[in-house]
């Protein structure tokens, strides 16, 4: 428990961080004596009871989190009085009650997360009156009630609103088209009727749409072509399906459920549309034949010629991108995975779990890895367009090899999103680095360059280039001749296009994400350098970027660099590799070319993670120094 001697802290403090412990019991009253905080993070804990109201005299606070515990009760009238706060996280609690009206004094606040608790109510006209809210609104996973009141047209600043699954009801107010840097909209999971509104035509910077799971009816708008992600399944709209941007991809936007829809991509198999002016097009042909010239016919017959040759010829690539995926179903992985069973469980990461499975392909039986999407987390869709659209276009040798992606509906009637993937027998790089050293010298080096040239690929010969974003030990698969494939473009960036990431968007994995991402920088390609040097060096040493030795400023980089000493290696650095025996009886003869082909590799790892993006080495240099100390140690 935390106990009651917390408040004896100095009324200096300005941090507090307790996130992600077991930490357990109420949060003590006496917490409100900090009132020098500035960030109190209670974060990822076990806490019961009530939120303290004695909160309210820390009127300095600019950042809280207090989400994922088990608090109940009501939030407190007194977070009005934290007119500094920039960020409030509340979510996932069992909080009740309504939102309350004090929460408008915080004209500060650019972020709230109050989703997944049981908070019932109206939502307050003066919450979306806070000019500054600028970045999130989360409100989702509650029991919510009535309309959007059409003050939601103010929040002219708001990137990503969140109201799904609750009892929200009414028309979408047109309002909404007032929030004109909105990119998100989530409203699945209400009782909203009517339309569309026209006005959402007007949010330029809106790239993703949930509007799935209510009454919703109508034509659906052509404007939302331009979007990158949309789900309408399971309302009432009729009429045409439209087929170009985001709705000629099956993988980016789901109808299901809408029984009165016609038209759209051949893959929906929605029924023809009526052609209701057959007659007048007829009419107008026989006209344009009749007066037209000889001339004239020799060129319409051309045109319709070339047409004839172009449609052909997209249609046998259309074919060809059908079946260059295998098409899969829902209840084929569910069967394949025995039910998702724990027993296939192989990995799981930020946005999904991964499993084993089997499938029939060309007749035989194929073993398989399913990557299921945790669609309950923020950035899931998101990260399955990314994967999406990359596996779309790339292919390398140290490349993992994607089999299809499934876009369906689960039993249950919920979205459900998986990546399929040849299945790595030898399982991923951390396997063998960790808990003990499994790889001989040669072998960590073929990997790291195997590693560096997926690299080198995806950010100088892919159009548009490409950066992982997450490049880490665990994303790194081996096959059967342990050659490494790079995997998991949930976080990837498209260089130069819609899909670069937003600043708020997670980067990397702690320990491998370059130290200018922390400062809110693009991520770029010397990111994704700086992340394969940890790599390197966690490959070499042994030792992972977070272990418990890496803290007050000291890192890997730093470890590595004083293993360097005079730029020979340090021979403790070699006891990973006393239990190789080929190492032994090689080091008896070639103890110096071994320990210079160490040294080389760790300059690379320590060049590549220099805090400066500049000084780094680039990927090209990487690959030619990294194959010298190939061809040294194969002649070893």
């Amino acid at each position: 428990m935390l106990p009651t001697s917390i408040g004896n802290l100095s009324d200096q403090l300005f941090e507090l961080y307790l996130y992600a412990n077991q930490l357990h019991g109420y949060i003590p009253r006496s917490i409100g004596n900090l009132v020098g905080l500035n960030r109190l993070h209670l974060a990822r804990n076990q806490f019961t009871g009530y939120i303290p109201s004695t909160i309210g005299n820390l009127y300095r606070l600019k950042d809280v989190h207090l989400d994922t515990n088990q608090l109940s009760g009501k939030i407190p009238d007194v977070v009005g009085n934290l007119s500094s706060l920039l960020s409030l996280n509340l979510s996932s609690n069992k909080l009740e009650g309504v939102i309350p009206l004090s929460l408008g004094n915080c004209r500060s606040l650019i972020e709230l997360y109050l989703y997944d608790n049981k908070l019932t109510g109206k939502i307050p006209t003066k919450l979306l009156q806070i000019p500054s809210l600028s970045k999130t609104l989360d409100l989702s996973r509650n029991n919510l009630f009535g309309s959007i009141p059409s003050e939601a047209g103010d929040l002219k600043m708001l990137s990503e609103l969140y109201l799904s699954d609750n009892n929200l009801s009414g028309n979408i107010p047109s309002n909404l088209g007032g929030c004109v840097s909105l990119s998100i909209l989530s409203i699945q999971g209400n009782l909203f009727q009517g339309i569309i509104p026209p006005s959402l035509s007007s949010l330029k910077a809106l790239v993703e749409i949930d509007m799935s799971r209510n009454n919703l009816s109508g034509q659906i708008p052509k404007f939302l072509e331009r979007l990158q992600y949309l789900n309408l399944s399971y309302n009432d709209f009729e009429g045409e399906v439209p087929t170009s941007g985001v709705f000629a991809n099956v993988t980016t936007f789901s109808v299901l459920g809408n029984s009165r829809l016609c038209g759209g991509f051949v893959g929906l198999r929605l029924p023809k549309c009526k052609e209701t002016k057959k007659h007048k097009t007829k009419f107008l042909m026989f006209v344009v034949v009749g007066v037209l010239s000889a001339s004239i016919l020799l060129t319409i017959i051309c045109l319709l010629y070339a047409w004839q040759k172009k449609k052909s010829n997209n249609q046998l690539s259309q074919t060809s991108i059908n079946t260059r995926f295998l098409k899969v179903s829902y209840d084929q992985l569910l069967k394949g995975t025995d039910g998702f069973s724990k027993d296939n469980l192989i990995g799981r990461g930020g946005f999904g779990s991964v499993y084993k499975g089997i499938i029939e392909k060309d007749g035989e039986r194929v073993v398989i890895a399913v990557k299921v999407l945790h669609l309950q987390y923020r950035g899931a869709q998101r990260s399955f367009m990314r994967e999406c659209e990359a596996w779309q276009n790339i292919r390398h040798r140290n490349l993992l090899k994607i089999i299809t992606s499934c876009s369906s509906i689960d039993y249950q009637g919920n979205d459900f999103k998986a990546l399929v993937y040849e299945f790595m027998p030898n399982g991923s790089l951390h396997d063998w680095l960790h808990p003990t050293l499994r790889l001989n010298l040669l072998q960590i080096t073929n990997i790291l360059m195997d590693v560096a040239s997926a690299l080198d690929y995806l950010h100088n010969y892919c159009i548009p280039s490409i950066v992982h974003g997450d490049v880490k030990p665990n994303n790194i698969l081996l096959a059967d001749d342990m050659v490494a494939r790079v995997g998991d473009f949930g976080l990837a960036r498209f260089i130069g296009t819609s899909y670069e990431n937003s600043s708020t968007e997670i980067r990397g994995t702690i320990g491998y994400t370059a130290p200018e991402y922390g400062l809110g920088n693009e991520m770029t390609t010397s990111g994704d350098v700086y992340s394969f040097g940890i790599l390197l060096l966690e490959a070499i040493t042994g030792k992972m970027p977070t272990d418990n030795i890496f803290n007050e400023g000291f890192s890997l980089h730093k470890f590595a660099s004083m293993a360097l000493l005079d730029h020979v290696i340090d021979v403790n650095i070699l006891k990973q590799y006393q239990d190789d025996e080929s190492f032994i009886r090689k080091k008896e003869k070639n103890a110096q070319k071994i320990e210079e082909c160490l040294a080389s590799i760790v300059k690379i790892g320590v060049s590549c993670t220099m805090d400066d993006p500049p000084q780094r080495m680039d990927i090209k240099t990487v690959m030619q120094k990294l194959q010298q100390v190939l061809d040294t140690l194969q002649n070893i």
